[in-house]
């Protein structure tokens, strides 16, 4: 899969982890590993990313005598998702006639 299309994918999976509720970093990695494989090394620099632009905020709260960094999806990372979806479906189109133009000419 090319790298930056993954990278986009990763991003949208963590913003999708964090709609409904806020989560932390180890949580949102068992969120999303059923889906796609993500790793500590992965997460951490998607999630700065996402809070540079905007996308997320992060607040930190003390657990277990350690601190935890809970992450909560802001306005603007709500209409990344939504403008995803919209993107997705045009995409989602061009793959069916993809496969459908492969499978007409095999």
């Amino acid at each position: 899969m090319d790298i930056q299309l993954k990278r986009g994918l990763l991003d949208i999976c963590v913003l999708a982890a964090i709609r409904d509720k806020d989560s932390y970093g180890y949580q949102i990695i068992k969120d999303v590993m059923p889906y796609v494989k993500i790793s500590e090394s992965t997460l951490y620099p998607i999630l700065r990313r996402l809070e540079a632009g905007g996308c997320l905020t992060v607040r930190s709260v003390e657990h277990g005598g350690r601190l935890r960094k809970y992450y909560r999806i802001t306005e603007t990372g709500q209409a990344r998702l939504a403008a995803f979806v919209q993107e997705w479906e045009e995409v989602m189109s061009i793959y069916q006639y993809v496969v459908r133009k492969g499978k007409e000419d095999g």
